[in-house]
């Protein structure tokens, strides 16, 4: 059986290595896009507008209440696309026969993504708009509503927008439909207030897709000498509203030209002989500047902001006689400074500071006085210790993440499945975790480079007690702690529940803390000042969660918890082989929140690490 199972393992080291391969560049500090390629790749349909396709299909359909299994088939494959480290478009050009072998993709499914990437679109999509009730999709998309509902407030109260459905909330109008009620309405009117002003935003990880695409192209320019995304994309915020391109060049008006000729462009909104914006297919605003090469630097200093950090620095300039903007470093009419980006740093007197730092936030103030942190790096990332396998809720084997995490050149893993209390997600009892530790027993007795560790994330109840028994927790190498479920609970009741789980002492991470999803569930309302007060004295972690579209804690937290000396980790939460590559995007938010490789328990080696945790201090 030995012989076996490690032939078994070879097997899935072989069938995940063109899925890994992609990874390691994940763990080494990204290269500057402003070196120009010597070629770059044809532009094509990027793996998140298919995903996205697939979802506003799955919505349309929720709409018109169809098949369950239908739906599932579409979100299932938006999900198996987007984690794809190929694209899609080359696959379905090259060798379509490979589409119908990814998880979840059958004959018809591979044939709408070609489809997609051929056209830019879906004649499904196109029949399931023109079916559904006008505004039904914006309204489903309100924490609170669903499809069901949305769909009966279009039919019955003949609401076909965001700014119909809060005149009927004011109105009183919602509260006498039945099913729905005075706390519905109230909670309706409280979502819309919190949303005004708020602009369109896109993840971070998915702006990266049309952006990097949208740079492989500009770099096909001959006339591009350097080009780069600057903006709140290059300070690594968790969302962007638009991408800021900004392209060094003497040919001005034929580089504004190649911009607005991208075959992804969708509308024209503004083109001039140095700058043009334009809005994608998939809605993303993309806007270009471009300058001689002897202004880039300034100019990437000044279009990557923030707008606070960029006026201490003119203000700085001011105080030495000079004036700076997006064209350079100027004394009078002289320009002393501009081709590079640390010019204009040198010219305040201070060291280059990194984008994730210019938040007008004391970077300045440790710039000048020679204390600006080392930011982490991916490359100091030791292990993973969170992420989610078939036994819960995850779509790969343990075997097959402990190899993809083992090509990573990763020490340690923890695997970390679902506690009983979800049992959407088949959550495992304590007699199912003891299978799991055998199982992982038997692995690590096989693995060379890759201890995996005991993990469980494990269920705080809405009374603050914990989805397993404490006896059942000494089984455990580490334990992790979340919130799941009664995330509305009033913010002294919610801070109460997660401030008695962190008092239990056989616990060690409090993972993704609020609980939020950006852009679909706002964060639980709780003290977080307390949390973290408990959280200092307990000795216990508090998550980065790299999950794209959590990030959560946000950058603000962690490093007020840095400043409490409470020891950070950055995990994935993977639910799949693809996933362990969202730690770079755990590591950006770390960056911003001014960690070292010091602050973060997972840049350790195994033995300091487990020195740390519960687990050992048991023994």
């Amino acid at each position: 059986m030995a012989v076996e199972a490690r032939s078994a393992v070879r097997s899935r080291r072989v069938a995940t290595r063109h899925r890994t391969a992609a990874f390691r560049a994940e763990r080494v500090a990204r290269p500057s896009s402003s070196v120009k390629r010597t070629q770059a790749a044809p532009h094509a349909i990027e793996n998140a507008e298919v995903a996205r396709i697939f979802r506003e299909i799955a919505d349309l359909l929720e709409i018109q209440d169809a098949n369950a299994f239908r739906i599932r088939a579409y979100r299932n494959a938006a999900r198996t696309v987007e984690e794809l480290s190929d694209a899609a478009a080359r696959i379905a050009r090259e060798d379509p026969a490979r589409l119908t072998q990814l998880p979840g993709i059958g004959k018809g499914l591979a044939g709408k993504i070609a489809e997609i990437c051929e056209t830019g679109t879906l004649g499904t999509l196109t029949e399931l708009q023109r079916e559904a009730p006008p505004g039904a999709l914006e309204l489903m998309r309100l924490p609170g509503l669903g499809p069901k509902r949305a769909r009966f407030l279009c039919d019955t109260l003949k609401i076909h927008s965001i700014a119909d459905l809060e005149k009927a909330a004011k109105a009183a109008r919602i509260r006498s439909i039945r099913g729905f009620g005075v706390r519905t309405e109230q909670k309706i009117l409280e979502e819309l207030h919190a949303r005004t002003g708020e602009e369109e935003r896109f993840l971070r990880s998915v702006a990266a897709q049309y952006g990097d695409s949208y740079l492989r192209y500009m770099e096909a320019c001959d006339d591009v000498q350097r080009v780069e995304i600057a903006g709140s994309f290059r300070r690594c915020k968790e969302t962007v509203a638009d991408l800021d391109i900004l392209a060094a060049t003497e040919a001005g008006e034929t580089v504004v030209k190649h911009f607005v000729e991208y075959p992804e462009v969708r509308t024209v909104l503004a083109q001039g002989p140095t700058k043009a914006s334009v809005r994608l297919k998939s809605g993303l605003q993309v806007d270009l500047r471009v300058l001689p090469p002897q202004s880039y630097g300034a100019a990437l200093h000044y279009f990557t902001g923030s707008k606070a950090h960029n006026i201490a620095i003119r203000r700085l300039g001011q105080q030495r006689g000079l004036k700076i903007n997006e064209y350079g470093v100027f004394r009078r009419r002289r320009r002393v400074g501009g081709a590079e980006e640390a010019g204009v740093f040198k010219a305040v007197g201070l060291p280059w500071i990194p984008p994730e730092l210019r938040e007008a936030r004391g970077e300045i103030e440790a710039a000048r006085q020679d204390e600006l942190p080392k930011l982490i790096e991916p490359s100091d990332i030791r292990g993973d210790l969170q992420f989610h396998t078939t036994d819960s809720d995850g779509r790969d084997s343990l075997e097959g993440m402990a190899e993809a995490a083992q090509e990573l050149g990763y020490e340690y893993i923890a695997v970390t499945d679902h506690s009983p209390a979800l049992r959407m997600v088949r959550g495992l009892d304590a007699a199912g975790y003891r299978r799991q530790a055998k199982h992982i027993d038997k692995l690590n007795a096989r693995l060379r480079k890759l201890t995996i560790l005991k993990g469980a994330e494990i269920d705080i109840l809405k009374d603050g007690s914990l989805d397993l028994a404490a006896e059942d927790l000494a089984m455990f190498d580490v334990v992790l702690v979340a919130i799941h479920s009664k995330f509305d609970l009033p913010s002294g009741e919610q801070t109460r529940r997660i401030v008695r789980a962190l008092q239990h002492p056989g616990i060690d991470i409090l993972a993704h803390p609020t609980g939020r999803i950006i852009g679909r569930r706002r964060a639980a309302a709780f003290d977080m000042e307390e949390v973290l007060h408990v959280a200092a004295d307990q000795g216990v972690v508090i998550e980065i969660n790299a999950q794209p579209e959590r990030l959560d804690v946000d950058d603000v937290t962690a490093r007020a918890a840095i400043a409490r000396r409470i020891p950070l980790v950055i995990s994935t939460d993977a639910h799949s082989v693809q996933e362990l590559r969202f730690m770079r995007c755990g590591v950006d938010q770390a960056r911003r929140a001014w960690a070292e490789k010091k602050h973060v328990i997972n840049t350790r080696p195994l033995k300091q690490l487990l020195k740390m945790l519960h687990g050992e201090r048991r023994r």
